[in-house]
């Protein structure tokens, strides 16, 4: 027995695509509050949560943030009612007591070197921004992620001061119908293995 039924599977994985234009229907703050629900119930190692969403709200904050995209993507986002910067948080094991207070001590000994830090919130964090998609698509709205950009840019932009690292920018909204087939999915035998 499934937790969905084949029919909300299908609306969940199957039938959404990448969204490249939007139209021009809002994004509320409260369908904002409920992604950041959602995504964060998904697993990350210690419960360490490090991701973390910048919502580019203002005009001023659209269009700095398109500034920095590649020229390909700046129509994407010019299209899209809402912009999340999803970033890492490299500081993730400061809120250590906060986020998983049983293993507190072990996690800022283990982790006190950075060389161990900063991989484990990047991986968490792009495990959490998979969540973030899902979540998007579970309340009926469309995603469309981007990763031409140059974030070193938008962290100087958005984040300086902070332990973040950006890392994707994704287009929010309710896409338009793409104008082309679904590209192909690999199927079971191309990318398993059993041993």
């Amino acid at each position: 027995m499934t937790r969905l039924n084949e029919e909300q599977l299908v609306a969940l994985f199957h039938e959404p695509r990448t969204a490249y234009s939007f139209t021009d229907e809002p994004v509320t703050d409260e369908q904002l509050h409920r992604i950041q629900e959602l995504t964060f119930y998904g697993p990350s190692a210690f419960n360490s949560q490090p991701l973390r969403i910048t919502w580019i709200k203002s005009p001023e904050a659209r269009e700095h943030l398109i500034s920095y995209l590649v020229d390909s993507n700046k129509p994407k986002a010019e299209s899209a009612p809402m912009i999340a910067l999803l970033s890492a948080d490299h500081g993730w094991v400061e809120k250590a007591d906060t986020f998983n207070p049983r293993s507190a001590e072990f996690i800022k000994g283990y982790y006190a070197d950075e060389n161990l830090a900063k991989p484990t919130a990047d991986l968490n964090a792009h495990v959490q921004a998979g969540y973030f998609i899902t979540a998007i698509r579970a309340l009926g709205l469309d995603a469309g992620p981007m990763t031409g950009a140059d974030f070193e840019g938008l962290k100087k932009e958005f984040l300086a001061g902070t332990n973040e690292q950006p890392f994707l920018v994704v287009n929010i909204g309710h896409g338009l119908p793409a104008g082309y087939d679904r590209p192909v999915r690999f199927g079971h035998e191309d990318v398993t293995r059993s041993v």
